[in-house]
Order: structure tokens, then sequence, then C-alpha cells
């Protein structure tokens, strides 16, 4: 699960251990690692890791949020977004980078979108590159296996 996690000298300032079962709303600037049950909101920032044996319901804003358990919720991230493979998130999920992977359950939306000062260091992309022609996308559809 760390090596989701630059390596910045952020330590684990805040637990919540196997067994134990917080409500609240929590503001961090450091790191939480979620091992048992939390239900409320978390923000400011920060790094979230949910564990395997970890369950949250909750509104997490956060810089890096890594998900090895469960979440229920949504979650808006500056940095990055992982779900390991033994992680389920239900809920909308919005970050400039999403990792996924293999063998998740994601239930939700997700929006990948540049944060400030990612989108500053790029050079601008046209939406001509992404986006067909109206006739290229009749013609892409007449050909599909799926439209028939």
């Amino acid at each position: 699960m760390s090596n989701y996690l630059s390596d910045d000298g952020t330590f684990i300032n805040s637990l919540i251990g196997e067994g134990s079962c917080f409500k609240g709303d929590i503001s961090l600037k450091g790191l939480l690692r979620i091992d048992g049950d939390f239900k409320g909101t978390i923000s400011e920032g920060g790094k979230v890791l949910i564990g395997k044996s970890g369950r949250a319901e909750a509104v997490v804003t956060a810089g890096t949020v890594v998900v090895g358990g469960v979440l229920k919720g949504n979650v808006t991230a500056t940095e990055k977004v992982v779900i390991l493979s033994t992680g389920m998130v239900i809920g909308n999920i919005e970050a400039p980078r999403l990792l996924v992977e293999d063998g998740v359950i994601l239930n939700g939306s997700c929006t990948i979108r540049e944060n400030s000062t990612v989108a500053e260091e790029r050079p601008a992309r046209s939406a001509g590159s992404f986006m067909f022609s109206a006739a290229k996308k009749r013609e892409m559809e007449s050909v599909s296996p799926w439209t028939k």
C-alpha cells in the first residue's frame, strides 16, 4: 500500500486501528490510516489510507487517497486516488489521477481533472484531438459490432 505514496517524509500521525470506531470530522495535514471503522468527514489536504480491514462512510477531501478496504462516500483528491485490488468504493471520485488495480469494486462516477499546478506545466491540448466529427462518429458506429 505504501508503494503508492510518495516518500516525502510524511509519517502516520493519525490512526484508527482495527477494532476501533470513530465518528466525527477530521482535519489533517499529515497521514491518516484507517484500519477500523470511520464515519464522518476528512478534510484539509493530507493523505488518507484505508487499509484492508478499514471501513469508512465519509466525504473525503485530501491530497492522496489509497483505498484497500471499503469506502462509501465521495472523494476529492488534489493529487491522486488509488484503489487497490482489495478495495471497494461506493461513491463519486474526482482527482487529477486515478489508479485502479484489477479486481476492485467501484460504483460511482469518476471525474479526472487536472489540478491548477499540473495544468500550468502542461501545454494546452486542443479539443479537436479528443473529439470526432459527427460524420466520423456515424461512420464508426456503422462498422461497430456493438451497435448491431
